[in-house]
């Protein structure tokens, strides 16, 4: 019996809340994540700060409990700032409930459909060139919030006044613009500073929460003049259910395709990250169509309270994973801390500068624009999912977020054409005494990827597996790490898998030693 099944049965004995002490730690950790980037990704999507800490008390709490991956955390996201950003510039904040609880439909729909594994089947290069997009996007926006300047309601003029606001300063002069930019400056500081020095005891403190109280202390202490955030004096005062004319915006076409792309790129943001918290912990697996759901009903809940939409997020997740936590309780816990402080310390919020949450979307920004995965695949896959990349994140950039996505996935086509006379995949599965040997044949592709994710998941975990791969024809490069993190994930829980194929076949995949 592996270690971990027997820590199960120990801690399976202590009662309900076998890891309520990990679990309630661990809870704390993100709810200290979480404060700061509710509140900045609201002010970088448009709307007051209040509207992100609703989302993150009702991602914590209501989605914590249905989630179907238990240790995902899900809030605001930085993956839908922008495009929420420019929709409340066209439509009003008004629009927002009823865009929302149409998207939340549409992931109800969609999981109780049992689509959850189509959207594992994107492209790699798609997603995270979207991604890099979005995080240049936000840093060139929240550029201005450094100066305590609201962005521009396009990044083409974000960026052609970003050198009337350098050119503006005057070190002998220091007036609003240039403290707050002190401050934001102060606060990106301490976010990369603490990372470089932060002793191994403290590896939990997030640096985001570090640099805004920092900030906040040094302006409060000072006397600054600058912004700071608004909050009301009740959370109750933050929600605001649809008006009168919600099913005049449901009759606009507009609204409706919003709600379809915010539908899609939050549940694609949502099951990525899931895959990626899987990754970091030996536990229970991610039921995808169950987390659709429980998104679903979160981004209706949120379109109810018109509040901002809500994915599962990589950063609460990671900061869940590495506290410790054991269960969905944490999530659940801390969306409880994050009411709790805005019901009963809204004055302290206000303190906080508005600079410093533009100093912490900057560092989440860059971030986001991760050159280390490009050059993954282009080492690993060689150009055209490198093309896939820059072109979706080139035009994420200069024309819009939906016009990049669609077109990363048309250049993903492109990728099977040489593949074009043998498209189909088979899949054969021989269980034998010792081991289990499952024979792919024909081209693995992202057109066959859900069934053979359904495939390779429900073969048993103590089992020996042999996948051979001498009869697969093609392998694109959205397979090809699928089956790289597959094989990953049974080498760390140590089960033996045995790969076989000729060598172009083998080459992109990362096979465990």
């Amino acid at each position: 019996m592996s270690e971990a099944a027997t820590m199960d049965m120990t801690e399976g004995k202590k009662g309900a809340f076998p890891f309520l002490a990990r679990d309630f730690t661990a809870s704390i950790v993100v709810f200290l994540v979480a404060m700061p980037l509710c509140m900045g990704i609201a002010i970088a999507s448009g709307v007051p700060p209040e509207k992100g800490l609703v989302t993150g008390i009702i991602g914590g709490i209501v989605v914590g409990l249905f989630a179907g991956s238990p240790l995902q955390v899900s809030g605001p996201a930085a993956g839908l700032a922008v495009i929420v950003f420019e929709f409340v510039q066209s439509h009003g904040l008004s629009a927002l409930g009823p865009v929302l609880i149409l998207a939340g439909v549409l992931q109800l729909v969609a999981g109780a459909l049992r689509m959850g594994g189509l959207f594992r089947s994107i492209s790699p290069a798609v997603v995270h060139g979207m991604l890099a997009g979005i995080g240049a996007l936000i840093v060139i926006g929240q550029f201005h919030t450094l100066f305590d300047a609201k962005p521009m309601s396009s990044s083409a003029q974000n960026l052609a006044a970003m050198p009337a606001r350098v050119l503006g300063l005057s070190p002998w002069n220091l007036q609003g613009a240039e403290l707050a930019l002190l401050i934001g400056l102060v606060t990106i500081g301490v976010m990369i500073g603490w990372e470089k020095v932060r002793p191994k005891s403290m590896a939990l403190v997030p640096g985001a929460l570090l640099g805004v109280v920092t900030a906040t202390l040094l302006a409060w202490g000072m006397g600054l003049n600058i912004a700071r955030i608004t909050v009301p004096e009740s959370i109750t005062a933050a929600i605001v259910p649809p008006g009168d004319g919600f099913f005049g915006f449901l009759s606009n076409p507009a609204i409706l395709l919003s709600a379809v792309v915010i539908a899609f790129i939050a549940s694609a943001e949502t099951l990525l990250s899931a895959a990626a918290v899987d990754k970091m912990h030996d536990g229970v697996r991610t039921d995808y169509n169950k987390e659709l759901r429980a998104q679903g009903i979160g981004n209706f809940l949120c379109g109810l309270a018109g509040a901002l939409p809500m994915t599962g997020v990589i950063v609460r997740s990671s900061a869940n994973v590495q506290a410790g936590a054991k269960t969905r309780l944490s999530a659940i816990l801390h969306g409880i801390w994050i009411l709790g402080f805005v019901a009963l310390l809204p004055w302290l919020l206000r303190e906080v500068p508005m600079a410093a949450l533009g100093g912490v979307l900057v560092v989440v920004g860059w971030r986001l624009i991760s050159l280390k995965h490009v050059h993954s695949l282009f080492r690993r896959h060689g150009m055209m999912p490198a093309m896939i990349w820059a072109v979706t994140f080139l035009l994420v950039v200069g024309a819009d977020l939906l016009t990049g996505v669609l077109a990363g996935l048309a250049l993903s086509l492109l990728e099977l054409v040489r593949y074009r006379r043998n498209l189909r995949l088979k899949v054969e599965e021989d269980h034998g005494d010792e081991a289990t040997r499952l024979q792919l044949e024909g081209t693995a592709s992202f057109l066959s990827l859900t069934r053979l994710i359904g495939k390779l998941e429900s073969l048993p975990g103590e089992r020996r597996v042999h996948l051979d791969l001498s009869r697969l024809s093609g392998l694109d490069h959205t397979s090809a790490e699928m089956l790289s993190e597959w094989l990953s994930r049974r080498h760390k829980a140590g089960n033996t898998v045995e790969v076989s194929g000729p060598g172009h076949i083998l080459k992109p995949l990362t096979v465990p030693a």
